[in-house]
């Protein structure tokens, strides 16, 4: 994709409403000597370089969207931690919801339980979601990759018919988690159904040496860069200008966890959501004991 040639400008500085101790190290960073900034300040230099530092070091987790080691710690254990909170409530909602579904309802209210219903689904899957990410963020994701059908991994999948996969088809076999896979092309599809509304969107699979890549193709006008940037951005940075929160910052965590990539393609004709996982049959191929395909019931290799 080819630059916006965007510039972006520093806001001015109120000297009237600038935190003190931030005026005084503005001053030290345009080039005036510590020592009689922190005279200025009533500080005692020590203090000056303490706070230069810290602002440094902030900016640079700003620009990098990389916060600092400790502050991501335990951000993402609120995470993991919030989001397990969440859960005995809501599965006690659900059986709720689940018990009045079956009961007689007064006429009209069945289409209001059924999109409580619908509402708790999606609730629990943002919740799941949450915990992926607290758990990835702090490395304690766990994966089950085996031998499993491209198509296995599309059931569910809304508006997607999971057999109707272009180029290797929907048989293609991959070794990768068939559930975290799942969630993977969710998000790309729901990428890819971005405004502008798109004319219409398919799925590929392609042969990559010892890969398999799986494209999410849409027929459309081009996605703002900045929407299409914020969809790799990690959640807690993006601007909400872009309507973007969880975007694709989960998918490439629980495809990375499994050795594989994504990214994206996009010219003015449309755009490409790709993701690369390992191809079962060059898995198996590399290294048969990898393979369960490749036993047989007495647990020898064939």
């Amino acid at each position: 994709m080819k630059g916006s040639g965007l510039t972006l400008v520093p806001e001015s500085i109120d000297a009237e409403t600038t935190d003190p101790r931030v005026a005084a190290v503005l001053e030290v960073l345009a080039g005036s000597h510590a020592g009689d900034v922190a005279q200025r300040a009533g500080v005692d230099v020590a203090v000056l370089h303490r706070w230069l530092h810290a602002f440094v070091d902030a900016g640079t987790a700003a620009v990098t969207n990389r916060p600092a080691p400790d502050v991501a710690a335990q951000r993402d254990r609120f995470l993991t931690a919030f989001a397990h909170e969440l859960r005995t409530p809501l599965t006690v909602a659900q059986g709720w919801v689940a018990l009045m579904a079956d009961e007689d309802l007064p006429a009209g209210t069945e289409r209001t339980v059924a999109r409580l219903a619908d509402a708790l689904k999606r609730l629990a899957q943002r919740v799941l979601d949450m915990e992926l990410l607290g758990a990835a963020s702090l490395g304690r994701l766990r994966t089950s990759p085996r031998r499993v059908a491209l198509a296995d991994c599309l059931i569910g999948l809304p508006g997607l018919d999971a057999h109707d996969v272009l180029g290797l088809g929907p048989d293609t076999e991959v070794h990768a988690d068939p559930a975290l896979l799942s969630l993977v092309l969710r998000d790309l599809l729901t990428s890819a159904r971005l405004p502008p509304a798109p004319r219409s969107v398919r799925l590929e699979a392609l042969a990559v040496p010892g890969w398999v890549e799986v494209r999410v193709v849409r027929d459309a006008d081009p996605i703002a860069p900045p929407v299409l940037q914020a969809l790799f951005d990690p959640f807690d940075v993006n601007d909400d200008a872009t309507g973007v929160t969880i975007g694709l910052y989960l998918a490439r965590a629980l495809v990375v966890a499994q050795g594989g990539t994504l990214g994206v393609d996009q010219d003015e004709a449309g755009a490409a959501f790709w993701v690369r996982v390992p191809s079962a049959a060059d898995r198996a191929a590399a290294d048969p004991r990898r393979d369960p395909m490749m036993f047989d019931d007495d647990g020898e290799t064939r």
